[in-house]
């Protein structure tokens, strides 16, 4: 519990044997609920997350949103947390984040990972990727966000219940916020946080996925709502 809410911290992992370890270390001990969603990972990601105590769900169908939508249904905290298991988001920052989650009264917080203080963290070319599809996805949604890519999230579990999250892949980062923001009864805000080098193999192929993710701005802006 912190102040009165429960916790429940989400991770997505894909073969994160090496960097869920040091995660769930540094885990904070407010925390009640900690689900490690394994995206069918070949290695020993499951074994060594129980070791830690946290609940493993094995999502067989590859997908980051695939396995988001999945550890959403299973979470039972007031407030949901979410990170990857590869140690890049800062697991010491979530007392921090939730202290001004209360404090700015909000009901979605985003974590932007800019400015990136860490020369080793994120490529030149993968800044320029994340400022260009933040900037189209603020133009078409009317809300500046600075790290629309961002994998780490403080939100009320409540609000999922008026998302209609459709994406499965890597484009479901940028999807709940957009949802967020479009929602008038979700008061949005962004803070910076601490953003490292990950641990273990790189996931993201940069070109297809920043594609295929700035098409999906707009097909999502586009796209006919569900009444």
């Amino acid at each position: 519990m912190y102040k009165g809410h429960s916790i429940t911290v989400i991770i997505p992992c894909l073969n994160e044997e090496q960097g869920i370890e040091q995660v769930l270390r540094r885990m904070p001990d407010f925390v009640d609920e900690v689900i490690v969603v394994d995206n069918a990972s070949t290695d020993r990601t499951s074994e060594v997350a129980r070791s830690f105590g946290a609940q493993v769900i094995r999502e067989e169908v590859r997908g980051y949103g695939r396995s988001y939508k999945r550890g959403f249904r299973q979470a039972r905290g007031d407030i949901i947390v979410t990170l990857d298991g590869d140690h890049s988001y800062p697991v010491d920052a979530i007392s921090y984040l939730l202290e001004a989650f209360l404090h700015l009264e909000v009901d979605f917080l985003n974590a932007s990972r800019f400015p990136v203080r860490d020369p080793k963290a994120m490529s030149f070319k993968h800044k320029v990727g994340n400022l260009v599809l933040s900037l189209v996805m603020s133009l078409l949604f009317f809300r500046w966000v600075r790290d629309s890519q961002s994998g780490m999230w403080v939100f009320r579990r409540s609000i999922l219940e008026d998302m209609e999250l459709i994406s499965d892949g890597m484009a479901f980062s940028e999807e709940i916020k957009i949802e967020a923001i479009r929602n008038p009864r979700v008061r949005f805000a962004e803070i910076s946080i601490q953003y490292s080098s990950r641990l273990g193999e790189v996931k993201l192929n940069p070109w297809r996925d920043g594609f295929h993710n700035l098409a999906f701005l707009f097909r999502k802006r586009f796209r006919r709502r569900r009444p």
